[in-house]
């Protein structure tokens, strides 16, 4: 099993930046794979980036088109934590965002993912 928590949310003024911060429990966490999904008011929940990481391999992201260039996914396995850092932030990036993870998947589909933190709002304004 594994728990993820979400933090870093908040109120940013157009152009600006944020981190997100997803939190995770359990001893293999290193081993699944991590992915940030969002979720705007009467739209469906969209892919945002995702990050997987092997011993033999190291890691392997995958981003949305929308968002290459501006976000960057990270993860720090000693900490069981994963970041999403949000640069050049625009109106359309409000939404809950949220985190999901899984073992072995990380694709766009979020009904792939199997554990999923309870989100955090990002909020830009104009």
């Amino acid at each position: 099993q594994v728990q993820l928590v979400e933090s870093g949310g908040e109120l940013v003024q157009a152009g600006g930046s944020l981190r997100l911060s997803c939190a995770a429990s359990g001893r293999t966490f290193s081993s699944y794979a991590t992915a940030w999904f969002r979720q705007a008011p009467g739209k469906e929940r969209e892919f945002v980036a995702a990050i997987s990481w092997s011993s033999w391999s190291g890691s392997s992201t995958n981003y949305a088109d929308s968002v290459k260039g501006r976000f960057t996914i990270s993860r720090d396995n000693a900490k069981n934590t994963v970041y999403l850092q949000m640069n050049s932030l625009n109106p359309e990036d409000t939404a809950v965002y949220y985190c999901a993870a899984d073992t072995s998947y990380y694709g766009i589909s979020w009904p792939e993912y199997d554990y999923w933190g309870q989100g955090t709002q990002v909020t830009v304004s104009s």
